[in-house]
């Protein structure tokens, strides 16, 4: 017989609270997801006003879901509904003042409306939030190039390709820049990345294309004004039936402002040897960068990355054969520099997925050569 008010059997019913509360977290979790994937689609097929309402649906379960209201902001953006637009950005703001995406977004709002002036002010934040975000860097010259401030424009644009090289060539095609194309600082961004790529060890026209984004015109051109200059100088070189221009720093440029050699692999080596050499290098670079992520050493993280970028030791294998993951690589550690332990913390498990990816391809590629023919 049950007694009244006895005292409830506490193992069962913490159990019993334990699977409904799990459950209703999966459940939160589950739904939120399929939602999120389900807006994110929507926004791939540019059905915006599906994804507004499918991403609106999502914030009834979680308000304050910040990448969420990312998507639904530029959603709206792209419907060219400003206003409702910098209203959600307003929120994510009022819930991290420092996210420097949100920022870089609303100036965007700003341009579009032809209002410069705040534009500017909105992605200085973003770079004071972030100041390795290539992007806000980039569109802060925008905004200078539009409101005349040429020298501050020309700056900003510099900043923004040393953090990504891609930049250079965006702005070689931007009509934002025709008030500071005609300005000699303009002209000379693509001769110094040009310049910079060759000092960094990429001596052939194919090579400095690739690492810079430039079109080859405008690269050729480049290096015809380094020649004209006494720069750099021209030579060629044999890879296996055809002569290849290369060229170099002259030795005074490079004895003042440094140069990393080429490493033998700039020479294709046909012998068998040299390419298990060079693919057993890359495969202990792996394995040594792999172990100091695993045990989140930042200092031995981002000398590891040298690795596989240096050109004396596996960056032009990484260029030749993974170029997305050497330029993912370059940038890891930049961010890497500025943000510290809280970015490889939370790009730990895709850096590991980076690496595994290309060991796995490397591993097959020693097998293949190894393997008697």
């Amino acid at each position: 017989m049950k007694r009244p008010f006895q005292k409830p059997d506490k193992g069962k019913n913490e159990e019993k609270t334990k699977i409904t509360n799990d459950t209703s977290l999966t459940d939160h979790d589950y739904n939120l997801k399929k939602l999120f994937r389900k807006g994110i689609n929507f926004m791939a097929e540019e059905k915006l006003d599906e994804a507004t309402e499918v991403f609106e649906q999502a914030l009834r379960i979680d308000p304050t879901n910040v990448d969420i209201l990312l998507k639904l902001g530029y959603s709206r953006f792209h419907l060219d509904d400003y206003s409702a637009a910098l209203k959600i950005y307003d929120r994510i703001l009022d819930i991290d003042v420092t996210n420097a995406e949100t920022w870089n977004l609303r100036a965007l709002v700003h341009y579009e409306q032809k209002n410069f002036i705040k534009a500017l002010d909105n992605v200085e934040k973003a770079i004071e939030s972030d100041p390795t975000f290539s992007m806000a860097w980039y569109n802060n010259a925008c905004f200078l190039s539009l409101l005349n401030q040429i020298p501050e424009s020309i700056e900003a644009l510099t900043r923004s390709i040393e953090i990504d090289v891609r930049n250079a060539r965006k702005a070689v095609k931007d009509r934002d820049f025709k008030n500071v194309r005609a300005e000699d600082g303009f002209k000379r961004i693509i001769t110094v990345v040009v310049l910079e790529s060759i000092r960094q060890g990429y001596h052939t026209i194919g090579a400095i294309v690739w690492t810079t984004f430039l079109d080859r015109v405008d690269a050729e051109d480049a290096l015809r004004k380094l020649l004209e200059k006494g720069i750099i100088m021209k030579h060629e070189k044999r890879a296996g039936l055809q002569m290849v221009p290369h060229y170099d720093l002259v030795t005074e440029l490079a004895e003042k402002v440094g140069t990393t050699r080429k490493s033998l692999l700039g020479i294709r080596n046909i012998k068998l040897p040299g390419a298990v050499k060079n693919l057993k290098q890359l495969s202990q670079a792996i394995q040594t960068v792999k172990s100091s992520i695993e045990e989140k050493d930042i200092e031995k993280t981002i000398e590891n990355f040298n690795s596989f970028i240096d050109p004396s030791k596996c960056g032009t294998q990484m260029i030749e054969q993974f170029f997305d993951e050497h330029r993912e690589i370059r940038l890891w550690k930049i961010r890497l520099k500025d943000r510290g332990s809280m970015y490889l913390q939370d790009n730990k498990q895709k850096m590991l997925n980076l690496f595994d990816n290309v060991e796995v391809i490397i591993t097959k590629q020693l097998r293949s050569e190894i393997t008697p023919k």
